[in-house]
């Protein structure tokens, strides 16, 4: 028999090459696209968002805001095209120091321009009124200090931030600090601990209450927003974590370091203690003192951590950047005791034993001392 010619398996081989071929074509062609696509959107984001706009944009940064935040509120208030271009555009140019503020801006502005007004720390209109919140304080201290700047009774703004109707607005407007669980059962104020402390300006003293406690509250939702992939990853709400910084910002003295703080707290939740911190028993008094008695423990309340385990039903006060920071990332650490020397120094220890020995020479030799 003579041999038949392989033309079959040729041209399969050959339709086979083919396809590899335009497969490679048509992936070329994607990432090229891809590349060229994404080119024309970075050069895009570079430049100013409308060259011959010159509307003037007031725009709040926070204090303790990181770039990322910087970044999405200069995207979300329309000053800069892209948040990540910016954010990466400060790093290529190694830029440092973007100060907190109140600013003017404009769409026609460069991002130089941008970044050249964040690192002066130019802040327009400082006008006639100003609020100072620092950290750590609680809703009615917040209202004690917005009514003693502006003339408003007390009694008036406590009402406005207790008001369940303003407070669903808010719900509405930033989802994504504010849910129903402000309203759950045994929270004393919806609103404690979503008023973010930081410095505020106004061109008037006239300036409306309800837009004073929004101001506080929106600068709290751009803080939150940069946490938002972790407490993700962590399953935990904006109101849990607002609760365990308040309680860290409470706890922490100059010389604390907030992440081991933090670590005891989530070390006695995981073995199912009571936290047993002693501004959780004075939210409960509604008093401030600078010791807590024996007979203070025995106060009444869901909020008091040395009869109830777990964490408050909400938080006991504001906080700040840091303390944030630690109750998302805590120290690995074996410790579940602390306490603070009447200097400010804080010690850590593993058992109770050796907690009551640092009590005895920091603490009780201290007001036995002054008797």
């Amino acid at each position: 028999m003579s041999k038949q010619s392989p033309s079959r398996p040729t041209n399969n081989r050959r339709r086979v090459k083919k396809a590899i071929f335009a497969a490679i074509v048509l992936f070329l062609l994607i990432v090229g696209g891809l590349a060229a696509g994404g080119y024309f959107f970075v050069q895009s984001a570079l430049e100013p968002v409308d060259p011959n706009d010159d509307t003037p944009i007031q725009v709040d940064i926070p204090l303790g805001s990181s770039l990322s935040v910087i970044a999405e509120t200069l995207d979300q208030e329309g000053v800069v095209k892209s948040a990540e271009v910016f954010k990466y555009y400060v790093k290529y140019k190694n830029e440092e120091g973007l100060q907190a503020g109140q600013y003017t801006f404009t769409p026609n502005m460069t991002l130089d321009e941008i970044i050249s007004s964040l690192k002066t720390g130019k802040v327009t209109g400082q006008g006639e009124l100003e609020i100072i919140i620092p950290e750590g304080y609680q809703l009615t201290q917040i209202a004690a200090e917005i009514a003693k700047k502006t003339g408003v009774k007390e009694e008036e703004v406590l009402t406005l931030m207790n008001d369940k109707a303003f407070i669903q607005e808010m719900i509405q407007k930033y989802p994504n600090l504010l849910t129903e669980e402000v309203f759950a059962e045994n929270i004393k104020y919806p609103l404690e601990g979503y008023l973010y402390p930081a410095t505020y300006h106004y061109d008037s003293k006239e300036k409306p209450i309800k837009e004073i406690v929004e101001e506080m509250i929106k600068k709290t939702d751009s803080v939150l927003a940069q946490y938002r992939s972790s407490m993700e990853a962590k399953q935990m709400t904006a109101h849990k974590l607002l609760t365990m910084s308040s309680l860290i910002e409470e706890e922490a003295t100059e010389k604390a370091d907030r992440r081991k703080i933090s670590s005891v707290f989530y070390n006695r939740l995981d073995k199912g203690m009571p936290l047993q911190t002693d501004p959780t028993v004075l939210y409960a008094l509604g008093e401030h003192k600078s010791r807590v008695l024996y007979k203070d423990l025995e106060v009444d309340s869901p909020y008091n951590t040395y009869k109830v385990t777990g964490l408050t039903p909400g938080p006991i006060g504001n906080s700040g950047v840091s303390s944030m920071e630690a109750a998302l990332n805590p120290e690995e650490t074996d410790f579940l005791y602390f306490l603070a020397s009447p200097e400010g120094d804080v010690y850590y220890s593993k058992t109770l034993q050796e907690h009551n020995r640092l009590k005895e020479k920091y603490i009780t030799s201290h007001y036995e001392g002054q008797q």
